[in-house]
């Protein structure tokens, strides 16, 4: 079995047996205010429902119903009341919620996957674990006092929880896909920089906010999240239909019949995929994806098409030349400079290239060479090995081949390797 399966199966078991111990103990024990279990649960439910239309691949698609679990895990005292609930109902409550504003997802077959609840529950237990023990032995207030320290403790808890968030979401990612675990953390890291803080900071203000005014300051402080929410999700859709206008353009030379169908897609999902192994993120990953969408592009400037829109079997100068084509129609169409970049230097010799290129080079050669069947693609690889000495890097044929043996191009065995 692969590490990365175990890893998996570590982290849901954690989460599930977290979910059956706070069921569980909350069952047995009762419900402790069960008006702050109720307003708390809500918040959360509303949150995870307000993920309608959420954009594919969103870092945190439910921002309010994290905010909302984040805050309740660290509520002290309500109204100045000191509260009793303890960490196994703060689990329950947030996995009660959670599952009821999942549930119409799943009805439509749009939910959550299982990784964004079963990094929910950790992290909240992660929070709650420390600071309820803490609180409610009298060391924060003893220590701390009511004032600014105390929301500093709060921010610091916060961050810390981030980070574990980050960690298990690369830790989840990379057990899914089995790409570098630096490059998938640094992403996460990334990206608290965005939503992520938003988050954090409003669970922070929401648990003082209810300590010092009661629950009445959930939906007022609720308001400032769905607002960021709805720019971020404009945020997003622009870049989607930014990524789908690329996307059409690159159909262009499919629709001309200068390249085989499904010929881009193919190459733009493998060279991310080799972008991954060798540690690109973040907008190094745009970048690269992009330029391979449109690295045939220069093929419409042509007055005789290439047979078969194999790039890769023509002349080194020819290449050259369709690449530099290539890269003053991708600045016209307005897209970023550092694309077109890439897509004119995808035929330079590959110890002048920057990485994408190589990169793009190697998987474009790939994917004219390999034809039907495992047999095929290994003789393309083969050719690409034997061509390192000048057209191709080896270490992006070597990434290539290990991305192919996981079976990043349509489950090459993993004989690839060899």
């Amino acid at each position: 079995m692969r590490p990365g399966v175990l890893t998996g199966g570590a982290v849901y078991g954690a989460a599930l047996l977290l979910s059956l111990a706070g069921f569980g103990a909350t069952l047995w024990y009762g419900v402790d205010e069960p008006g702050n279990a109720l307003a708390f649960g809500t918040l959360i439910a509303l949150g995870e429902l307000a993920r309608w239309g959420a954009v594919p691949g969103e870092r945190e698609a439910a921002p309010l119903a994290a905010a909302g679990a984040l805050a309740y895990a660290l509520l002290g005292t309500d109204a100045g009341t000191a509260t009793t609930h303890g960490v196994l109902q703060i689990v329950a409550v947030v996995v009660a919620g959670a599952l009821a504003g999942i549930v119409p997802h799943l009805a439509r077959g749009h939910g959550p996957g299982a990784d964004h609840l079963a990094r929910r529950i950790l992290t909240v237990t992660f929070a709650a674990l420390c600071f309820q023990p803490l609180y409610n032995s009298g060391a924060v207030v003893e220590h701390l006092g009511d004032g600014p320290p105390y929301a500093f403790f709060l921010l610091l808890l916060l961050c810390l929880t981030a980070l574990c968030d980050a960690v298990l979401a690369a830790l989840l990612l990379r057990a899914r896909t089995g790409f570098p675990y630096g490059p998938l953390l640094r992403d996460e890291l990334r990206a608290l920089l965005g939503i992520g803080s938003a988050v954090c900071a409003t669970g922070a203000v929401m648990a003082l906010g209810v300590a010092a005014a009661g629950l009445w300051a959930l939906p007022v402080l609720a308001v400032p999240l769905l607002l960021t929410q709805v720019s971020f999700r404009r945020y997003a859709a622009v870049r989607t239909v930014n990524r789908q206008t690329i996307a059409s353009l690159a159909r262009a030379t499919e629709i001309a019949g200068c390249t085989p169908p499904g010929h881009a897609r193919r190459v733009a999902a493998l060279s991310t995929a080799v972008g991954r192994e060798l540690g690109l993120s973040g907008p190094e990953l745009a970048v690269l994806e992009h330029a391979a969408l449109m690295h045939d592009i220069g093929q419409l400037s042509l007055v005789d098409p290439v047979e078969g829109g194999a790039t890769a079997l023509l002349p080194a100068e020819e290449q050259r030349r369709i690449a530099l084509l290539g890269g003053e129609v991708v600045r016209r169409t307005g897209v970023a400079a550092a694309v077109a970049v890439v897509v004119e230097r995808q035929a330079d010799p590959y110890r002048d290239q920057p990485l994408p290129a190589r990169i793009v080079r190697a998987v474009n050669a790939y994917d004219d060479l390999a034809g039907d069947g495992a047999g095929a693609a290994l003789e393309a690889l083969e050719r690409l090995r034997l061509g390192t000495a000048r057209d191709y890097h080896p270490d992006v044929v070597e990434c290539l081949a290990r991305v192919l043996a996981r079976g990043g191009a349509g489950g090459v065995t993993s004989a690839i390797a060899g």
